[in-house]
């Protein structure tokens, strides 16, 4: 027999994480190759540059059950492609204000610039987001019943 308990094992976190190849991606590597405790939960997604991001890209994420989304890539004036990461850093910003809107709340997304060299530095905004997500707790948008969701009027 299970208890109320076990019915109410809580799962592991997900976080999904778009990292730029030129930089961020080579930071997470370094900070592999340096063996830098980090935490488990991150899913790593590696794209060519921060600004190929749709924030669309983010919003499925956590509406498909990512309980977190991190996006790295270059530094300012650092991009490989130039200013992909400005026009990343526009999109990212006004996406962080909207998602309130959509029903998640705005610390399960960050965005960051780490570089290839800077694997302690990948390690500690990697081990801060996990725990921001752990603090959150699963997305509560992905839990819901039909009867204890809010009801929506756009009217």
């Amino acid at each position: 027999m299970s208890s109320k308990s076990d019915a109410k094992q809580e799962r592991e976190i997900k976080i999904v994480g778009f990292l730029c190849n030129w930089c961020s991606y080579g930071g997470a590597d370094t900070a592999g190759v340096c063996r830098f405790r980090q935490p488990t939960d991150l899913r790593i997604i590696r794209i060519p540059c921060t600004g190929r991001i749709d924030p669309l890209m983010i919003v499925k994420s956590l509406i498909q059950g990512a309980d977190g989304v991190l996006v790295s890539g270059c530094h300012p004036n650092d991009c490989h492609y130039a200013v992909g990461n400005f026009y990343a850093r526009r999109r990212m910003e006004v996406l962080k204000r909207f998602l309130p809107y959509m029903g998640f709340q705005s610390d399960r997304f960050r965005y960051t610039w780490v570089s290839a060299s800077e694997g302690q530095i990948w390690q500690q905004v990697v081990t801060d987001f996990s725990e921001t997500i752990h603090r959150l707790g699963p997305n509560p948008g992905l839990h819901q019943t039909v009867d204890s969701a809010p009801a929506v009027s756009w009217f």
